[in-house]
C-alpha cells in the first residue's frame, strides 16, 4: 500500500499573541474627559447666574439640555478610561 505525504508545517514563525493587557489611553485623554465635564457644570451655571440670558440667549432652556449633554459626554468617556 502507499504511503501518503506528509503535510506541509505552517511557516516557523510564532503566531502574533495578543497581550492581555489593554492599552493605555493616549495622553489628550484624560484632559478632554475632565474638561468637557467641566463645561458643562460652567454652561449650566452661567445659564442660571445669567437668568436664562447666556450662554445662548436665543436657544432659551435648551441651554440646560445643551450644558447636560457636554458633561454626559464627559462622563460616558469615564468608561472607556484606563
Amino acid at each position: 500500500m502507499p504511503e501518503s505525504k506528509p503535510r506541509k508545517r505552517a511557516s516557523s514563525a510564532a503566531p502574533a499573541v495578543k497581550s492581555s493587557q489593554p492599552k493605555p489611553n493616549p495622553a489628550w485623554y484624560k484632559p478632554v474627559m475632565f474638561g468637557l465635564m467641566i463645561i458643562g457644570l460652567l454652561w449650566i451655571i452661567t445659564f442660571y447666574i445669567s437668568m436664562s440670558t447666556l450662554p445662548v440667549a436665543a436657544w432659551g432652556s435648551w441651554n440646560i439640555l445643551v450644558g447636560f449633554g457636554i458633561a454626559i459626554i464627559g462622563f460616558l468617556m469615564t468608561t472607556r478610561w484606563r
